[in-house]
């Protein structure tokens, strides 16, 4: 079994038109993936241990890929993640990867699939709060797919990690940044809203913060509970997930993504409806990358051969207790 670290997946140059291509082309082929809902395990208020499984489609066939996601506020970074990759037809453990860098990653790369999806046609003004990781990969992702418009960038003011964020744009003339003080400014007047946040105790601001016609992405899922209740459409990526929302039965249209992607289902239908768009995070996601990845690696033989080896020094015959 390969060790596949965060250093060495990172050196690969992977491309955000690459990336964004592979998170496409997963949330196409949703439907054939094995995908149980996520086990959630919240020991204190802030932590969590996420455990998922699934199988995904590959060029060689179907492939396994198992995640583990943990939020430690008091670690740095706090959110770490590693996935187990395996053979899906005889068991076989093939690399244990860090995650790190793919959870990023995809999960940016959804957003921006979400944003583009299902936003105004021409949307001008995206609201930011929650500055991130994720949040600068949603947004590179979604400049490398449009360029070639001027956008206005608000962002909340926080520890000082707004002026980190305006630096590591400092590069697109296509982005205009202000910096607001308050959740309601992020929220009023723009076309798409943008979180982020990774803890949120409460909603974060007042039902007419948001105006019609608005995209609002939860990258976590948390601090927009008041939208499920008024948006006109509520889109996410697994029916699985997200049916035990607190307010499910009460949206007033609900549908995945993956069933807009390929016809089955409307997206937006007009400049007006206001839309949320929960990317809850699967692990069909992380395990299409990860595969994209070690196939790659596998590839350059160099490379490969390099990699170190984790001997488990498994059982290779049967025992008894």
């Amino acid at each position: 079994m390969k060790l596949i670290t965060f250093e060495s997946i990172s050196n690969l140059g992977i491309t955000y038109e690459e990336s964004y291509k592979w998170t496409s082309e997963m949330i196409e082929h949703k439907n054939e993936t094995l995908l149980p809902p996520k086990i959630s395990i919240k020991p204190v208020d802030g932590v969590f241990c996420n455990v998922m499984p699934t199988m995904v489609p590959t060029e060689s066939g179907l492939k396994g890929g198992l995640k583990m996601v943990t939020r430690y506020p008091s670690s740095t970074p706090a959110l770490l993640s590693d996935i187990i990759l395996f053979d899906a037809e005889t068991g076989e453990r093939l690399a244990y990867m860090d995650c790190t860098w793919i959870t990023a990653m995809r999960t940016g790369a959804v957003a921006a699939h979400s944003i583009l999806l299902l936003a105004k046609k021409d949307f001008k003004t995206i609201g930011i709060m929650g500055l991130g990781n994720v949040s600068r990969a949603a947004l590179l992702f979604l400049e490398s797919q449009i360029n070639d418009r001027d956008l206005t960038i608000k962002l909340l003011k926080y520890k000082g990690q707004e002026q980190s964020f305006i630096d590591r744009f400092s590069c697109y003339p296509n982005l205009h940044f202000e910096v607001v003080d308050t959740n309601y400014e992020v929220v009023k007047g723009s076309d798409v809203v943008i979180s982020g946040v990774t803890y949120a105790p409460k909603d974060f601001c007042e039902n007419d913060a948001f105006d019609e016609g608005v995209l609002v992405v939860p990258i976590h899922t948390l601090g927009f509970t008041n939208c499920d209740l008024f948006c006109d459409k509520v889109y996410g990526d697994d029916y699985g997930h997200e049916c035990h929302f607190k307010y499910f039965n009460q949206w007033n249209f609900y549908a995945e993504v993956h069933d807009v992607v390929n016809g089955t289902k409307p997206g937006r239908e007009n400049e007006k409806e206001r839309i949320l768009a929960y990317n809850v995070g699967i692990a069909a996601h992380d395990a299409n990358f990860a595969w994209h990845i070690y196939n790659t690696m596998k590839k350059n033989s160099d490379l490969f051969n390099k990699l170190p080896e984790v001997d488990m020094k498994e059982p290779t015959e049967k025992f008894w207790i």
